[in-house]
């Protein structure tokens, strides 16, 4: 079981970034995928949240209406759309896959992936 996070790197302020996250060795069309990050020094954060069967996501106030959810259960992979990033937004990236609801926290996600860093900087 695998979920590969990947897409970071450095990006400006108002910039735009596309991260996927890439599952492997189970069903992931079954699971509700979660998106979280975590700064220096800070606690991790839930950033968004896609459930598995009708599409329907869950976005942190600091992210909603700049960050976009999707996911292609084609091709096992879901994505976060990052738009106009701020430095706030510099951070690891982590994605996530479980079986109860959107509002489930890190610790019960049935599969966490290794993270993908995200600089914003000018």
């Amino acid at each position: 079981v695998q979920l590969q996070a990947s897409g970071g790197g450095s990006v400006q302020p108002g910039g735009s970034l596309k991260l996927s996250c890439a599952a492997s060795g189970f069903t992931s069309d079954y699971y509700n995928i979660g998106w979280f990050r975590q700064a220096p020094g800070k606690a991790r954060e839930r950033v968004s949240c896609i459930s598995s069967d009708d599409g329907t996501t869950y976005y942190a106030e600091s992210v909603k209406g700049r960050f976009t959810i999707s996911r292609d259960n084609a091709k096992s992979t879901a994505y976060l759309q990052m738009n106009n990033v701020k430095l706030e937004d510099t951070a690891v990236y982590y994605c996530a896959a479980q079986l109860l609801d959107l509002t489930t926290t890190w610790s019960d996600y049935n599969y966490r992936g290794q993270g993908t860093l995200v600089t914003v900087s000018s």
